[in-house]
């Protein structure tokens, strides 16, 4: 079954970016487009109308600069976040609305937005209102962060390098890493470091690593290995201005008080200039 590249609309200047960005996805994936508005029905109808006219309007621009996308709406009475999380199930990947910088986010962004993302299995993908086509052109590149083992980001990678193959874009595959509480505080320990080489050998080999198969399996895209010692969220926005996607592996940590998403994840999803994809494990 073919899953649809799904999209929540709210109306706003962030939503309709988003609508335009997935889009233009969906054209290149040739995938169909589903837009939907949750929210839970009230008594005179008011919001019920104001959401139906928004999917409209969102569908009507998308047909008539893409003609040939299959595009459905659909308003889902019940609330936001099982809503979005059960429509992300049947997805490629969901595409919100964020207005992202700073300490006032924007309602996909905020309790809505984080919640989804923490909760849903699939890529989730945040586009701001100031967006463009053309922001995807001119050798932007698609950035990647990579943690751990090969297997710690491996979705997080394929993601990348397919949606970098759909836009005949390059790679950039970022490992940040720091040195061990023993090395920080141990003179000694630094000398012996230091005397061997230091650590970068071991993380370039590391990314290494978990670049071969993808390398194998998307030949054709341009791919440039960035290592670098610093946190991983810093880093990673370091290298932001480049980018025309960027993509981060999601890890949710679940408390009493509901799921989040991990701090690398949160800091490039309200801080990066352009749309970021948080790819849950595979």
């Amino acid at each position: 079954m073919t899953r649809p590249i799904t999209v929540g609309v709210d109306g706003s200047p962030e939503s309709l970016a988003a609508v335009a960005w997935a889009g233009r996805e969906a054209v290149r994936r040739e995938l169909p487009l589903r837009l939907v508005h949750a929210w839970e029905t009230d008594d005179s109808g008011e919001h019920d109308a104001k959401a139906r006219d928004a999917l409209r309007e969102a569908a009507s621009g998308l047909t008539e600069r893409h003609p040939q996308l299959p595009v459905t709406t659909d308003l889902l009475d019940a609330a936001p976040v099982p809503s979005l999380v059960a429509e992300a199930s049947a997805a490629e990947m969901l595409v919100l609305g964020s207005r992202g910088h700073g300490a006032i986010v924007g309602f996909l962004l905020g309790s809505v937005g984080q919640q989804v993302t923490a909760e849903t299995g699939r890529p989730v993908v945040l586009v701001r209102a100031d967006d463009r086509a053309e922001h995807e052109a001119g050798g932007r590149e698609i950035v990647v962060g990579q943690q751990g083992g090969p297997d710690d980001t491996g979705a997080a990678l394929g993601f990348a390098f397919e949606a970098a193959a759909a836009r005949g874009a390059a790679v950039r595959v970022v490992r940040a890493w720091s040195l061990p509480a023993l090395y920080q505080f141990s003179p000694g320990s630094l000398k012996l470091l230091d005397e061997a080489g230091g650590l970068e050998p071991y993380e370039k080999k590391a990314l290494e690593e978990a670049l071969r198969p993808w390398r194998e399996r998307y030949p054709d895209v341009p791919v440039t290995e960035h290592v670098e010692i610093g946190s991983a969220g810093e880093v990673l926005l370091s290298v932001a201005a480049r980018a025309q996607l960027m993509v981060v592996g999601r890890r949710a940590h679940r408390s009493a008080v509901g799921s989040r998403i991990g701090s690398v994840a949160h800091a490039v999803m309200h801080h990066a200039p352009c749309p970021v994809a948080a790819v849950p494990p595979s």
